[in-house]
C-alpha cells in the first residue's frame, strides 16, 4: 500500500480511484464495511482503491480540550487498511487551510483533479468542508460534473448497538477489550520500532522491548499481549503501557514489552504488538523492589493467560 500526504503530494501517480474518506480511528467493522466496498467497487471497475484520512482529528483542531485520544496509531491505522487491501493512503493534515476549504473546492481541486476520483464511498454521516456543509446530497449534484458514482454505507450493527469509535473508545476505556474485538472484528494492536531504553528491565530480571507509541493515545496499564514480528509466530509476553510515574518524570508515553522465554537483537526492529486483556491499571510504587514484586505478579498472570487460552 501506497501512502501519500497532502491534497497534492507530488509522488502520487495519475491515476483513476475509488475513494472513501474518514478519521477511520480504530479501524472497526463500521469503517471496514465502508473499506471493501471500496475496494470491490476498485477491482470491479479497475481503479485504485484509496483512503483518504486527517491528521490531527479534526476535533483536535476546532477543540483541543475536548479532542478525543486515538485509539492506535497512524502506522496500526496503515495495517489494517493495508490486510484489507486498499491501494493507497491519503493523510491530509487538518489545519486552517483545510478547515476553511468550502465544500465545492474540496471535491473540485482535492476529489476531482487529484486523486480522479470516480467512485466515492460515504457513511450515512459524512460531512465535509468548512462549516460542514459538504455531505452524500452535495457529491451526487456534482456527480454530473465530476463523473463520479455515490455509494452510500448504511450502519453497522455489533450487539445491536451501531458500530462507531466513540463504542469503541468507550470500551477501551473501560479495559473491555473482548468488547472492543467484536467492534473493531480483530484484536486491538500497536505497532512501533523497538529502540534502546534505559535497561532497568534487564537490571530486575524482566528485560523489555521499548516501543515508542502516540502520546495521546486512549488506553494505558499492564496487559496481556503477543508480539508478531521476532518470529515466525507471535510469542507470548505481558506489557506496560504508561509513564512509568516509579522510575521516570518526563511524561513520555511507552510501550514497555516483556516477551517469554525469549532473547535476541530486536533494536530497530518493526514489531505488532497484539493486546489480548488488560491485568491492571498502572501504578506509583514506593520502591523499585515493590515494583518488582508486582512485575512478578503480572507476568505470572500473563503466563496462566495463555495456558488458559491455548489455540
Amino acid at each position: 500500500m501506497l501512502i501519500f500526504q497532502g491534497i497534492s503530494p507530488q509522488r502520487a501517480p495519475r491515476a483513476r480511484r475509488a475513494v472513501t474518506i474518514g478519521n477511520f480511528d480504530g479501524v472497526h467493522q463500521g469503517h471496514q464495511a465502508l473499506i471493501r466496498k471500496t475496494v470491490t467497487l476498485a477491482k470491479e471497475q479497475d481503479l485504485r482503491s484509496a483512503v483518504v484520512t486527517f491528521e490531527p482529528h479534526p476535533k483536535a483542531y476546532f477543540s483541543p480540550q475536548h479532542a478525543p485520544k486515538k485509539i492506535q496509531g497512524l502506522r496500526g491505522k496503515a495495517a489494517v487498511l493495508a490486510g484489507l487491501g486498499v491501494d493507497e493512503l491519503w493523510v491530509l493534515r487538518f489545519r486552517q487551510s483545510l478547515a476553511q476549504m468550502p465544500a465545492e473546492d474540496f471535491m473540485q481541486h482535492f476529489l476531482q483533479q487529484s486523486m480522479q476520483a470516480q467512485a466515492l464511498v460515504i457513511g450515512d454521516d459524512f460531512r465535509f468542508g468548512a462549516k460542514r456543509r459538504g455531505d452524500i446530497e452535495l457529491l451526487k449534484q456534482y456527480a454530473p460534473i465530476a463523473s463520479w458514482s455515490v455509494h452510500a454505507v448504511g450502519t453497522v450493527s455489533i450487539d445491536e448497538h451501531r458500530a462507531s469509535s466513540s463504542l469503541l473508545r468507550q470500551s477501551l476505556a473501560q479495559g473491555d477489550l473482548h468488547q472492543a474485538e467484536s467492534i473493531m472484528g480483530h484484536p486491538l494492536f500497536l505497532c512501533g520500532h523497538v529502540i534502546h531504553g534505559k535497561k532497568l528491565g534487564r537490571d530486575l530480571g524482566y528485560p523489555t522491548l521499548n516501543i515508542p507509541v502516540p502520546r495521546d493515545l486512549l488506553i494505558s496499564g499492564v496487559f496481556v499481549v503477543s508480539v508478531a514480528g521476532l518470529g515466525p509466530a507471535p510469542l507470548p509476553g505481558v506489557a506496560s503501557l504508561g509513564h512509568r510515574p516509579t522510575v521516570e518524570h518526563s511524561g513520555r508515553l511507552l510501550l514497555e514489552v516483556h516477551v517469554f522465554d525469549w532473547h535476541g537483537d530486536a533494536y530497530g526492529k518493526l514489531l505488532k504488538v497484539i493486546v489480548h486483556e488488560k491485568l491492571r491499571d498502572e501504578l506509583r510504587f514506593d520502591s523499585v523492589t515493590a515494583m518488582t514484586q508486582q512485575i512478578h505478579l503480572d507476568a505470572q498472570h500473563a503466563r496462566q493467560y495463555f495456558t488458559q487460552h491455548v489455540n
